[in-house]
């Protein structure tokens, strides 16, 4: 098992990342716990991501991976540009990368995503244990000369504390970018509270073929959780909480891009 207190390195990771409102915002700021607010509009985001080859990672091997979570208010990434995150969900095809993660405390289950692109239309696809769970439709053009660079901050819980990382990265994302549609494919599934409105309203969006970023070495104490005192802290590798599970298939909703404006984030 990776030692979840070191840092790991992913170069050229294929990343669709977007946000958007949610249909129903009470049910959003629900997911954020104590000392943590979600943003007064509960602005909701998802990284959908592939890496095709073990070379491409410091440890990790190829994998595919989506996490979903809330924006937060007053405690934005180092610059102030990009807010900071809860993940409520974190969906990966690898075991080695669960173990890792859920030691850091991510709310992790294992499960694939894919992303294709054809003709200009990316689709990309996230399941667990085969049954399709989010899908998100794209127009998307080719690579363009405009680097993103800068950091995200991203939150977690273990053991009754919120933990805080900086994540660096460096994105080359594509020019032309429209968000069509976002389905979530199983209401009874905890995801569906983070579906988007009807219409579709973008907060910020990006399609990179290549995207790089570390997941650091070590994380930080935030004040606000039950027990939590501030201060740097590692994760032993042998404290692994319990994996998150996915429910059965149920009817599609559905929400087609209206009035979508894609902008790039200072992160991704």
């Amino acid at each position: 098992m990776l030692d979840p207190a070191a840092p790991q390195l992913v170069v050229n990771s294929r990343t669709l990342f977007f946000s958007w409102l949610p249909a129903d915002p009470d049910a959003v700021a629900a997911l954020v716990p104590p000392g943590l607010r979600a943003q007064p509009d509960r602005q909701v985001f998802m990284n959908q991501y592939v890496v095709e080859d073990d070379s491409q990672t410091s440890g990790f091997g190829a994998y595919s991976l989506t996490y979903v979570g809330v924006s937060l208010s007053g405690v934005d990434a180092p610059g102030g540009e990009n807010a900071g995150g809860w993940w409520t969900h974190y969906v990966t095809s690898s075991r080695r990368v669960r173990e890792y993660a859920v030691a850091r405390g991510a709310p992790t289950s294992l499960g694939r995503t894919t992303i294709e692109v054809r003709g200009g239309t990316l689709v990309a696809e996230t399941e667990i244990d085969g049954v399709p769970l989010i899908r998100a439709r794209c127009q998307v053009g080719e690579t363009g000369s405009v680097i993103s660079s800068g950091h995200h901050r991203y939150f977690t819980a273990r053991d009754d504390q919120l933990l805080s990382s900086v994540y660096p990265y460096v994105a080359e994302p594509v020019t032309s970018f429209v968000i069509e549609s976002v389905e979530f494919l199983e209401p009874g599934h905890s995801t569906y509270a983070l579906r988007p409105a009807n219409p579709l309203t973008i907060g910020f969006g990006f399609y990179a073929p290549r995207a790089s970023f570390a997941y650091p070495g070590g994380f930080t104490v935030h004040p606000g959780g039950r027990g939590a005192s501030a201060g740097p802290v590692g994760a032993p590798a042998e404290r692994v909480l319990a994996q998150r599970g996915g429910e059965r298939p149920a009817p599609v909703h559905q929400v087609p891009a209206r009035r979508a404006r894609s902008g790039l984030p200072s992160g991704s």
